[in-house]
């Protein structure tokens, strides 16, 4: 199947997206930080540079792309019919990529909340309180 645009057009749009500050992010820490709630943004002294990191509790929030980290079921997270097998290899190596840094924040002593954008735009209160509860509890 042909793409509708130009490979180089494509190589813009692909490479103009953000990869922190993302409109999903922004949601997020404006909600938390007007309950009152202080934290640290995209901490790269942390595996995955978490989007979210409460230090004191030792809570890493990471706020994931459907389509990027490869959400399975989600209608943002299918593969493109163009170039597949490279998006195919992409995308398992970011949800590898993703594991292993998890598994190494969990092994620092780290609470790892995920949540994927299509949860944060349909439940932002829900994931609002879950993330409170957790805090509370740590």
């Amino acid at each position: 199947m042909m793409d509708k645009i130009s490979r180089e057009c494509r190589s813009r749009n692909m490479a103009a997206i953000r990869s922190s500050n993302t409109s999903m992010e922004l949601l997020v820490r404006s909600a938390l930080f007007a309950k009152g709630l202080r934290f640290r943004k995209n901490l790269r002294s942390l595996p995955g540079t978490p989007d979210i990191v409460f230090t004191k509790k030792k809570v890493a929030i990471f706020l994931d792309g459907c389509f990027w980290h490869g959400h399975i079921g989600c209608i943002n997270g299918q593969t493109p019919k163009t170039n597949s097998d490279f998006w195919k290899l992409k995308i398992s190596k970011n949800i590898e990529r993703d594991s292993k840094n998890r598994a190494i924040l969990h092994e620092m002593g780290f609470v790892v909340l995920e949540y994927w954008e299509c949860d944060v735009k349909k439940n932002l209160h829900n994931i609002l309180n879950e993330i409170i509860l957790i805090l509370a509890v740590h």
